[in-house]
């Protein structure tokens, strides 16, 4: 059987390569004892002439990492032994932001797991098969045994990170891995996975242009991060423009917001006679005294609350505790009872999720023996606003829950880890759901209790002010933030 020799084409100092291409064009391997093997299905595409297939045994060594001494435990300063473990591992190179190292002692035991900036990493357990480049100032430092190094590199070391991170070859790992408890990429198997190399020549050419492009797109991300910031800066303007009265003109014919008092207060009347709320023995009614100043009055008790405004507002708008915006008490939902399924389902925190919205796929079962602990006003309603009220870095978030949200067309309560608000039928609940999120920084500062536990108490959330339009304006502003937002949505979709 007659080979073609291609191995002149590249530098491969003590290397002896197997894989030859057979001038019946079928793809052989050829072993150190002299056996050849056809390996043609195997090969996923034809590379152009001059290039080969080989195995990374072929061209390199792969060495293991190694972790801790047992009952070793990280050096609490900076010394001059670095352990990179595979969290420092970013973007095809190490992020040293966060290095962790040992002391003279341990690295003394385990000196021998080093790697070098000649040297490429491959991580192979948990996260599989993220390769990059080790820094010059990395150099010789220790490796964790979550990842090895690929050394003695007998191809352009950059060409060979670029092949290790095509779809081809992560493939390869991904169906190379022993899938245990905790899957784990083998020595051997990536020893045995195949790769196609180019000439010397060729390679630097490729490295070349990959940077080129690589600069490229790292600009368009940098640029595409700035975008967002900004478009996530003007959902917040457009926000605090409308709850300012400054992102729709006033209208002269607009009826006061102090009208929207009057028909609260008949609403509550009715709702009090059906026996659904209580009365409010101290309600809060704030208004503008002759002298310019804000007052409140409260059982009979009138005070000046000037301190407490915090901006300016149109003649013809009001401020209202929001407590008194709403028609059912604020407060949280209860701790529920889960089910693997029933016809009842509970909205928790992360229903209201960051940056998508509502998501109640989410949503967990509850148990239907305890539907009876929820009163029928607790059971959500299309507009009824959402505010995560426990635990740093969820607790304020805000959110509006649409009927449409729930595609289970199941009957859905809250938790007790969520607030709901659920205005009277003159406020809208949109418009109160912007005022809301313009505040949600604010909201996010004023959980009470320790770090993890912090809290959102309801009175807190009662006893906020909230700058009420006229019923027209409210309607005028939901239209516009809308018409903005969905411009803006574009954007970001655009962007994604």
């Amino acid at each position: 059987m007659e080979f073609h020799a291609w191995a002149p084409l590249f530098y491969f100092p003590r290397r002896y390569l197997n894989l030859t291409t057979c001038v019946n064009n079928l793809h052989y391997e050829k072993f150190q004892d002299g056996t050849v093997k056809c390996i043609e299905d195997e090969i996923p595409f034809e590379v152009p002439e001059g290039w080969c297939w080989a195995r990374v045994r072929d061209i390199a060594m792969v060495k293991g990492g190694k972790r801790l001494p047992k009952g070793a435990s990280f050096s609490e300063e900076i010394t001059t032994h670095a352990y990179i473990r595979v969290t420092d591992m970013k973007n095809h190179s190490v992020n040293i932001s966060n290095l962790r190292y040992i002391s003279d002692e341990i690295f003394s035991a385990i000196k021998n797991y080093t790697i070098a900036k000649d040297d490429l990493y491959v991580t192979i357990a948990g996260t599989i098969g993220v390769v990059g480049e080790i820094p010059d100032k990395l150099d010789g430092m220790n490796l964790t045994e979550n990842a090895v190094k690929i050394t003695n590199i007998a191809i352009n070391k950059s060409f060979l990170c670029i092949i290790l991170q095509t779809d081809f070859v992560q493939q390869q790992f991904q169906d190379k891995t022993h899938q245990v408890a905790m899957p784990k990429l083998a020595l051997e198997r990536i020893l045995s996975t195949l790769i196609p190399i180019c000439p010397y020549v060729q390679q630097l050419q490729i490295v070349d242009r990959f940077q080129i492009c690589d600069n490229f797109l790292s600009t368009i991300d940098t640029e595409k991060e700035e975008l967002q910031k900004i478009v996530s800066l003007s959902k917040y303007k457009i926000l605090d423009l409308a709850i300012r009265g400054k992102l729709v003109p006033q209208d002269p014919n607009d009826e006061p917001a102090s009208v929207i008092l009057e028909r609260i207060r008949t609403e509550k009347e009715e709702l009090i006679k059906q026996g659904k709320i209580k009365r409010d023995k101290k309600e809060s009614v704030i208004f503008k005294g002759d002298d310019n100043s804000y007052y409140e009055k409260i059982d009979g008790e009138v005070s000046c609350i000037d301190e407490e405004i915090p901006y300016d507002i149109p003649d013809t708008w009001t401020w209202m505790r929001l407590e008194n915006c709403c028609v059912k008490e604020i407060r949280r939902g209860k701790s529920p009872k889960y089910a693997e399924i029933s016809n009842v389902i509970v909205f928790a925190q992360k229903c209201n999720t960051k940056y998508n919205g509502i998501d109640i796929s989410l949503a967990q079962y509850l148990d239907e023996t305890t539907i009876k602990r929820y009163p029928t006003d607790e059971h959500m309603q299309d507009g009824d606003i959402v505010i995560n009220s426990t635990g740093t870095g969820t607790l304020g978030r805000v959110g509006i829950y649409r009927n449409t949200d729930n595609t289970t067309g199941l009957l859905i309560v809250p938790d007790s880890h969520v607030t709901v608000i659920r205005s009277f039928s003159c406020i809208s609940s949109y418009y109160l759901y912007a005022f809301m999120k313009a505040h949600q920084t604010e909201l996010e500062k004023k959980g009470e209790g320790s770090t993890n536990q912090k809290e959102l108490k309801p009175l807190t959330l009662k006893e906020m002010l909230i700058a009420v339009p006229p019923i027209s304006e409210q309607k005028r502003i939901n239209k516009s933030i809308n018409v903005a937002f969905s411009h803006l949505a574009i954007i970001e979709k655009c962007l994604n």
